[in-house]
Parts: C-alpha cells; structure tokens; sequence
C-alpha cells in the first residue's frame, strides 16, 4: 500500500462528474482521479474544510456507530480497480475491514484523521504522473495550507486537460 493524500476535488467540466485527486505522498508522487458523484463531492469539501452541520449526515452517523460499537477507522484503503470501478475499505481497530464506495471511505478518513492508502496495483494502472514547471514542491502558507499561487497553477493545469485524461482507465 502507498500513502496518499486528498489534494482537492476538480470538475474539469459541466458535463463530466467530479474527482477526487489523491496523490502520492512521497516517492514518484503519482497524481490518481477518482470520479464520484456531486453529493459525494459536497460530502468531501466538507469533510476537507471540517465543516460540522447542525445535523449529523450519514459520513458522520458511520463514525458514530463504529464509536458506539467500540471501533474506530485506523486506515482507509483503495484496494482495487475491477471493471473500471474502484474499492475501497475501511480498516477498523480491530483488524475488521468494511468494503465501501472510495468517496465514503475517503470522506470517513478526512473526518476522523485516517492514514489514506492506495494499493500499487491501483496506482500502476490509473495513476498519472503530473508535472508541474515550476517543480515538484510548490510552497505553502506557515500553516501548511497551499497558498494562492499553488492553487492558480494547479487550476491552470485544470485547464489544459480533457475530460479524456480522467476516463476511467477500463474504457476505450
């Protein structure tokens, strides 16, 4: 498994669902697309600006029940990518594993500060390797937040893809 880390949501365009963009932590720094519907992007901005609704929605009921039933999601993992789908799960505490949808499990791991891994097998068939001009490492603010000019570049790079470059890998 390899360490990932949420880098933001993308619409590269109206007729074409969101992504979530995971990239590789350390190593070749591989960029992985995964697309997931509009709700479930609304649930992963959330769960990124740590947004708390008046209400629990059903990211935060999941994690309220594992708590109520002693358990806890120690790691998130994107294990496979079987017919253009991927999978994930959640691994709880006690080694138990629960088989979920990679924007539910990404968004429970956001909310409760779960490691997110991807198996290699995944990020050799989907990932990208993205290169940016101005190098690797674009600064950040003190507080570790990208800053402005990091998210203008990485717009930009928006920009100049297709929706061809975040068809799911399976397709032709």
């Amino acid at each position: 498994m390899v360490a990932v880390r949420v880098q933001g949501l993308a619409v590269v365009a109206q007729d074409v669902a969101p992504v979530v963009l995971l990239r590789e932590e350390s190593g070749s720094r591989r960029w992985l697309a995964i697309t997931i519907g509009a709700p479930e992007a609304q649930e992963l901005a959330a769960a990124q600006e740590h947004v708390v609704s008046a209400r629990p929605g059903t990211v935060e009921l999941i994690i309220d029940v594992l708590g109520a039933l002693g358990q806890r999601v120690v790691r998130v993992e994107i294990t496979q990518l079987r017919d253009s789908v991927f999978h994930a799960d959640l691994v709880l505490a006690d080694g138990l594993r629960v088989s979920a949808r990679p924007s539910d499990a990404i968004a429970i791991g956001l909310r409760t500060e779960a490691p997110l891994e991807v198996a290699e097998a995944v990020l050799e068939e989907a990932a990208v390797d993205v290169t940016v001009a101005a190098g690797d490492e674009l600064p950040r603010e003190p507080d570790g937040e990208p800053d402005e000019e990091q998210i203008r570049r990485f717009r930009d790079l928006l920009d100049e893809m297709s929706p061809e470059d975040f068809r799911d890998p399976g397709t032709e």
